[in-house]
């Protein structure tokens, strides 16, 4: 088994961050989590124990949080991450130029850290560009990132197969499936997975069948562990909408949001996160 990065700098303390951060810090990696300002850095790290407390809780970790946590740093600035970082996972918002500005910034105060991206949907041809594009790399975790076992590591022309090994090794090290995509829109998993769930939302804007019963067919008559619209409502309409918005000007109008999407993120029915989308959470 691959050894696992000594310093992992993540970029970005929400749901994926915090839960990117708490795979490493189980496995035994010191990890730096950076966000925009002190009050998120410490939201992000409250939130990285509070995951690490209930894996423990259910008997998943096999050290206490408590010894984990003492790997955990936070930093509000991205030139204060340590030199010696060798991978730096950004999981900011879904857009380009904030991801290229991160990344540009890491590779100047980092300069030997593989730089990652775990964005679902944006080119990692045009993330590397003007950047060290032999270390940047693709690297798409799933939401619960400490229970999903998927890795979508994503290639692009420039990148350096040394780079994509080690970072395979790492992620395998995490105990996680690596899956291994050439840069497209969408990659392979959000292209297909996307797809599905615009057309399970176009079926209940017609109302050719409710929420749940939609669920139910894919569950039981395909066998998904969850249904496309439970889905959508946990990785979120906002970032669903998102998506679909740019696989849309990528790929053609079959990727065009329902106005049913659009109104229920106008409505700030954003699934989880505000206890409302398709389902009441």
């Amino acid at each position: 088994m691959s050894t696992i990065p000594a310093t992992v700098a993540v970029i970005g303390g929400g749901t994926m961050g915090a839960g990117i951060a708490h795979v490493f810090l189980a496995a035994g990696s010191r990890v730096v989590l950076a966000e925009a300002d002190a009050d998120r850095a410490a939201a992000g790290a409250k939130a990285v124990e509070a995951s690490l407390r209930k894996a423990e809780e259910r008997g998943k970790l096999t050290t206490t949080a408590d010894a984990l946590l003492t790997g955990l740093s936070t930093v509000d600035k991205l030139g204060d991450l340590p030199a010696d970082t060798a991978l730096a996972v950004e999981a900011v918002p879904e857009k380009l130029d904030l991801k290229r500005s991160v990344l540009g910034e890491i590779a100047d105060t980092c300069p030997d850290a593989v730089l990652a991206s775990n964005t679902s949907s944006l080119s990692i041809t045009e993330l590397a560009a003007g950047l060290p594009g032999d270390r940047v790399i693709g690297m798409h975790f799933f939401n619960p990132v400490p229970v999903q076992t998927l890795v979508e590591l994503v290639h692009h022309a420039g990148l350096s197969a040394e780079v994509v090994a080690k970072v395979r090794g790492w992620a395998e090290a995490l105990g996680k499936t690596v899956i291994e995509v050439r840069d497209s829109p969408g990659f392979a998993t959000s292209r297909l997975g996307v797809g599905v769930g615009l057309e399970a939302i176009r079926m209940v804007e017609e109302g050719v069948a409710s929420p749940e019963d939609i669920d139910t067919g894919m569950r039981l008559g395909y066998g998904w562990p969850m249904g496309p619209l439970r889905l959508t409502d946990l990785v979120g309409l906002d970032v669903r909408l998102s998506i679909a918005e740019h696989l849309a000007r990528e790929l053609g109008d079959r990727f065009t949001p329902p106005q049913l999407l659009r109104d229920k993120v106008a409505r700030g029915e954003l699934g989880r996160k505000s206890g409302q989308g398709f389902f009441t959470w």
